[in-house]
């Protein structure tokens, strides 16, 4: 049976609040697990965390929590009936004075008070993740009178972009500050930043995160026109990076999308990160049972493009079919990857190697396209050899072996790697490279014959210490029949 190597993250919501349609979620194949902080309360939030918590040891699946930030996302406020219809050409005021009245189809409040002080005459606006457009004619006072170009049904509390972006909006919002805690309190495996701007923004996170006594990793959601400026030294200040197609491609524009979206992937898999690509993906499968073909290519693309993990959120969040949108990302994906050609991805980790972990890891991998083997083990406390092993592409599953349940979460995300609970009862370490395989080959996850790379250190049990590499083969009973060594003590 193929491993499917690429992650699904999966956006929890009303649709999946009941506990039996989670259990089916992460049965069905869901390796992370999305709560958005911009939706539901405080409440609703941590209770989530906790069902997933539950759910997932019942299921006995390992699964990470990634808690996402509400970012300084600029809003529209509340109209008196909900929502007003734009025609074109219709005049249409934003205000961003201390108090508006509610909005009427002559205009409507703004979060963002500093709005008019941003914009020009000519600059374009883009509501609704740009299904509504409008052109800015003047400033007057607070106010930024629009001529509306693009139409539509205009609904409470709807985003608003620049075109080309230059909004001055800080990259941690003074309620970010406010919800990193809670992050915290979940006990969330991965924290996503919204809208960061720059390397600044990351750091910022990083520092209220630790601040709040979490050790969640960072994403950086791109989604900003000055993010894509500054993608590389965002890039270095992350651990992981997500493509968020929504804001970005109504800030760039849906012709620059694709290659950009091409871009951030290689960016992201040449500094060693993880990066996950997200927004739309099955769209359709909100209402539909099945996606369109349009949406398995995009899935498909993203995949073989060499994307870690793929991301759904409305899709499972508040959709119609949460379990079989699952499925239908695990196909796609198993599909994807069996026309992937990985003989020519090994090359060199774009790190100088400081510590004996990464040159192992790399060992591993050149190894494993120049030897036939049929999986690497990595006994790991951390999980840091196997996020460098996940580096590289290789059609070899990557068993990660580790007592630390943080470890194993963590590792959930890492493309092609499948965390194992395993409590080592040896301090020798022959004898506790004998006790992996026999509980791998118990697990059915390895079989008698079966040729493996092992990456352990000679001290069992010390976090960062792994230093040395094995070539063995299960023996008839699970056991080690063969083995040689590569030690870099």
């Amino acid at each position: 049976m193929q491993n499917r190597r690429t992650k699904i993250i999966a956006t929890l919501g009303p649709a999946t609040d009941e506990r039996a349609v989670l259990a089916r979620v992460i049965e069905a194949g869901a390796d992370v697990l999305r709560i958005n902080l911009s939706h539901g309360s405080p409440e609703q939030q941590l209770a989530r965390a906790r069902q997933v918590r539950e759910v997932a040891a019942e299921v006995g699946r390992e699964v990470a929590i990634l808690a996402d930030l509400r970012g300084p996302k600029i809003r529209i406020e509340d109209f008196t009936n909900g929502s007003v219809t734009l025609d074109p050409g219709d005049r249409f005021i934003l205000d961003a004075g201390k108090d508006p009245e509610p909005g009427t189809g002559a205009g409507v409040g703004v979060s963002y008070k500093n709005l008019p002080d941003d914009v020009r005459p000519g600059d374009v606006l883009l509501l609704d993740d740009g299904l509504i457009s409008m052109r800015v004619e003047k400033i007057q006072g607070r106010k930024v009178i629009c001529e509306v170009d693009n139409g539509g049904v205009l609904r409470d509390r709807k985003g608003i972009n620049l075109q080309g972006g230059g909004l001055s909006v800080p990259g941690i919002a003074e309620h970010d500050v406010r919800d990193i805690p809670r992050a915290a309190a979940m006990d969330a495996d991965y924290l996503a930043v919204s809208f960061p701007r720059n390397a600044e923004d990351m750091n910022e996170a990083g520092r209220l995160l630790r601040q709040a006594g979490s050790a969640a990793r960072l994403v950086a959601k791109i989604e900003r026109a000055e993010a894509v400026a500054h993608l590389e030294e965002i890039v270095a200040a992350s651990h992981a990076v997500l493509v968020a197609r929504g804001d970005l491609g109504v800030e760039i524009g849906d012709a620059e999308l694709p290659g950009l979206q091409k871009r951030i992937i290689r960016s992201a898999l040449d500094r060693n990160r993880i990066v996950i690509t997200a927004t739309q993906m099955m769209q359709s499968m909100i209402e539909n049972p099945i996606p369109t073909r349009a949406e398995v290519l995009d899935v498909a693309n993203a995949v073989i493009d060499g994307t870690d993990a793929v991301m759904l959120s409305a899709e499972t969040a508040v959709g119609k079919h949460p379990v079989k949108v699952i499925e239908a990302m695990d196909r796609v994906c198993l599909g994807a990857e069996r026309h992937c050609d990985t003989r020519d991805e090994i090359r060199p980790l774009n790190v100088h190697f400081q510590r004996i972990d990464q040159a192992i890891a790399m060992a591993a991998m050149f190894m494993a396209t120049n030897v036939h083997v049929d999986a690497i083990v990595a006994l790991t406390e951390s999980g840091s050899t196997a996020q460098w092993l996940s580096r590289v592409r290789s059609n070899v599953p990557i068993y990660a072996l580790s007592p630390l349940e943080a470890s194993r979460r963590r590792m959930a995300l890492y493309r092609g790697v499948y965390p194992v609970a395993h409590v080592q009862s040896w301090s020798d370490v022959n004898r506790a490279v004998e006790e992996a395989i026999l509980s791998l080959t118990g697990q059915g996850r390895l079989q008698p014959g079966n040729r493996v790379i092992l990456t352990t250190g000679d001290r069992v049990g010390n976090m960062g210490g792994t230093n040395t590499l094995r070539l063995v083969q299960v023996g008839k009973r699970g056991a080690v029949e063969h083995q040689a060594e590569l030690d870099l003590r």
